[in-house]
């Protein structure tokens, strides 16, 4: 079954607030075999939003719709949805009654226009709200010859999610077939989205059963699968299947087939290694140290290093014969390779890693241009190097810098 998630209130069609309560309902919708097809955001306006539900309800199953249940002139949904649906509100006494002893209970005075709260949507069953005023609406009813569920909720996260989980949680699980979603997170690393598409369309669009989403990142690419059966393990099998084909196809650029971060991953290979780690960065000032350090026990494999943004700690920190810098240049092969090994001796790690370039956006020139980056893993048994050149803005090239120098090392270990 397919549902649709509506949020109502304009603040979310600025650039200040944003709508999280779709991301709750997706995964406890996801929970039980029900696919978010729509996520519509919905200004207080009464067409607007009598418009959404009314395409809502023609696309899918299962209809949720949160805020736009208070007392004010511009908490319009139980009007859009009366609208969409082409029946009438009615007011009723028990909820006003209740409003009014809960006003009286907080020691609150209890405005007249709060009575718009118990505008209840003809054929639609009540819903308390145990952590609000707003209760909520349950409609079961057919548009046309196919049956639709729609679900007014309150606005607020902890009213929407306390009505949602004691109210229509219990009334779905009995009235949806039992589905169960499987999911698979893989993550490749330094191939674009195009080229990883390229080499993989060819696989995932046989598998009609398995739904497949590509998002890109900086430097790296997120391909999340799932199938949704009426058994969990078939579709935990297909998922796994798809997954293992694509691992296949896209070899050494996958680096996770479990959601992990590519610095879990280092840590992972590192401990597993017996190994340990130093760096010296330049252009990415530090972000390799805090991606790694964000890792809880990466004390265990990373020892520390340097920040060597001038030339001078270059020398001082990581070694760096002051010559070769002014032979070469801080940006180059050379200095990358120096500040590798130097690190690694002045640790006494397994592995050093340098990284040095230019992020911009100032300091470049015609021979060596922003965004060019040269990075060096160094071990007992040589020495690795890469030249890139990064096109984005400062944070970018120092993210995909960050990126670039992790995904050396894990391929250095394995």
């Amino acid at each position: 079954m397919n549902a649709e998630i509506i949020a109502v209130g304009s603040e979310m069609l600025t650039p200040y607030r944003q709508d999280t309560n779709s991301l709750y309902l997706t995964g406890k919708l996801n929970e039980l075999g029900v696919t978010v097809a729509f996520k519509t955001i919905a200004g207080d306006r009464l067409r607007h939003l009598t418009d959404a539900v009314r395409h809502a309800l023609g696309r899918v199953d299962i209809v949720v719709i949160s805020g736009g249940l208070g007392p004010t002139e511009d908490d319009l949904t139980r009007e859009a949805v009366a609208a969409a649906l082409s029946v009438k509100l009615k007011r009723d006494p028990e909820i006003i009654a209740h409003l009014y002893t809960r006003a009286a209970a907080r020691r609150l005075a209890m405005t007249r226009n709060n009575e718009k709260q118990a505008d209840v949507i003809d054929g639609a069953t009540i819903l308390p709200n145990a952590t609000g005023s707003a209760p909520g609406q349950w409609i079961d009813t057919a548009v046309g010859a196919h049956r639709k569920l729609a679900m007014l909720l309150p606005g607020p996260p902890h009213e929407l999610k306390a009505m949602f989980e004691a109210q229509c949680l219990p009334r779905l699980s009995e009235i949806l077939p039992k589905r169960h979603m499987a999911t698979r997170v893989l993550k490749a690393a330094m191939i674009g989205e195009s080229a990883a598409d390229a080499k993989i369309a060819p696989i995932y669009t046989q598998y009609k059963d398995v739904e497949t989403t590509i998002l890109a990142h900086l430097g790296d690419i997120e391909l999340r699968l799932s199938c949704t059966k009426p058994v969990p393990e078939l579709a935990q099998a297909r998922v796994d299947e798809l997954a293992g084909k694509i691992e296949e196809e896209l070899e050494d650029f996958i680096y996770s087939s479990q959601g992990e971060t590519l610095e879990q991953i280092v840590l992972y290979y590192l401990e597993m290694r017996g190994a340990s780690l130093a760096v010296a960065e330049s252009c990415t000032g530090g972000m390799i140290a805090e991606r790694l350090t964000g890792v809880s026990g990466s004390s265990r494999s990373f020892v520390g290093g340097a920040v060597v943004y001038s030339n001078r700690l270059k020398t001082e920190l990581a070694d760096v014969d002051a010559a070769l810098i002014a032979k070469h240049g801080a940006v180059s092969r050379e200095v990358a390779i120096a500040l590798a090994e130097g690190i690694r001796e002045r640790c006494g790690a397994t592995i050093g890693l340098g990284v040095t370039g230019i992020a911009g956006p100032g300091g470049g020139t015609e021979e060596k241009p922003v965004g060019l980056v040269h990075l060096a893993v160094s071990d007992a048994d040589g020495t690795d190097t890469v030249e890139k050149r990064f096109s984005s803005d400062r944070a970018g090239v120092r993210f995909y810098a960050s990126q670039q120098a992790l995904d050396m090392v894990r391929r250095r270990l394995m």
